[in-house]
Formats: C-alpha cells, sequence, structure tokens
C-alpha cells in the first residue's frame, strides 16, 4: 500500500464554501484536491493500491481528516470541482467521535495530524518529502510506505518536530521545490519504475 499524507494548514473544515471558490474560501483546498488526483488517476484507471489522508487544519473545526481509499472509492472524478464535491460532502456530516464513511471510499474524522501519525507507524514505513533528505533514487524503497507532504507551506516547527520524532526516512525529489501534487506524480512514478 503507498499512501499520502498531505497537510493543508488553511484547508476549510466546514461545508460550507463555494465549489468556484476553493482556491480563496475553502483555504486552498484546491492544492489538496489537486494532490488527491495526482495520488489515483491514471490515463485509464484509479490506482486501487493508494490511500490518502487530507488534514484539514483550517477554520471553523479543525482538525478534520478526509481518508480515501482507492480500492473502495467510487464517484471520484479527475476534476477538482467534483473532487471538492466529495470533500464538501463529508464536512458536512456530523461528527460524534469515531471515523465515519461519507460516500463509497471516502471517510471523515476528527483525527488531528499526531493522530494520523499514530495510527499509521505501526503498519506503514514514514517517509518525509523534503528538500534536504538524501536523493530519492539512492534509497531503497519498498512494502508499505507512507508519504509526508505539506500544502504551499512547510510544516509548522510543532508538526516537523512530532513527525522527526518518529524517525522518519528523509527523501528529496530532486533538485528544485516541486508543488505538493507535482512531488505525488514524481514518487509514483519512481515507485512504478521499481516495479
Amino acid at each position: 500500500m503507498k499512501r499520502f499524507v498531505v497537510i493543508g494548514h488553511k484547508a476549510a473544515t466546514s461545508g460550507d464554501f463555494k465549489l468556484d471558490d476553493m482556491a480563496g474560501g475553502a483555504g486552498r483546498l484546491d492544492i489538496l484536491l489537486r494532490c488527491v488526483n495526482s495520488s489515483f488517476f491514471l490515463s485509464h484507471g484509479i490506482r486501487r493500491d493508494t490511500e490518502v489522508y487530507l488534514v484539514l487544519q483550517g477554520e471553523p473545526n479543525s482538525p478534520r481528516t478526509i481518508r480515501i481509499n482507492g480500492s473502495e472509492v467510487r464517484y471520484l472524478n479527475p476534476d477538482e470541482r467534483s473532487t471538492g464535491a466529495l470533500v464538501r460532502n463529508a464536512l458536512l456530516k456530523h461528527l460524534d467521535g469515531e471515523e465515519i464513511r461519507s460516500s463509497p471510499g471516502i471517510y471523515i474524522s476528527k483525527r488531528s495530524f499526531k493522530q494520523v501519525l499514530d495510527d499509521l507507524q505501526p503498519i506503514s514505513r514514514l517517509v518525509y518529502l523534503k528538500e534536504d533528505g538524501a536523493d530519492v533514487r539512492t534509497q531503497e524503497l519498498d512494502g508499505d510506505l507512507t508519504f509526508i507532504i505539506s500544502d504551499h507551506q512547510d510544516l509548522k516547527e510543532e508538526e516537523e518536530a512530532e513527525l522527526l520524532s518518529r524517525e522518519p526516512i528523509k527523501l528529496t525529489l530532486g533538485p528544485l521545490s516541486y508543488h505538493a501534487d507535482h512531488c505525488i506524480t514524481i514518487m509514483l512514478n519512481e515507485l512504478d519504475r521499481r516495479g
């Protein structure tokens, strides 16, 4: 299984945003939606061995985590607007405690970044995608992997400290800084080439 945890520092945590304003009114949710599309879509199919966690930290109900499971997901289309509608529908769900299903393959919970890491670390190797990491092409990558990336902002100091305390593999994808969704595409291409 390949997993991507994407932190949206200002991404809306309620469903009252307009689908025409996901870059502004939804707190740069557009970045996270592009990450979803990069994680799942192939030319004629969907990656069924992939899972995405969107950790939303904006107003007014922070945190909210939306988990999308590629082996179960339905109604996912490669445009930001329809993916945004699926996320908005999840955010409209009433949460009491546990993770709940919003639609096939899409789940929502009140989990924080730390809680997501707590859940994933026992079952997966954590990989921090960061400019000052080791070159991805020099590293062995196999098994169950979880890649951690941030939106258009770096991880906050406390978030990075929480992640680094878990001793993740720290990798860079190349000599330049890339958009979060491009990082996912590059990483998946690297894994595809390794078979």
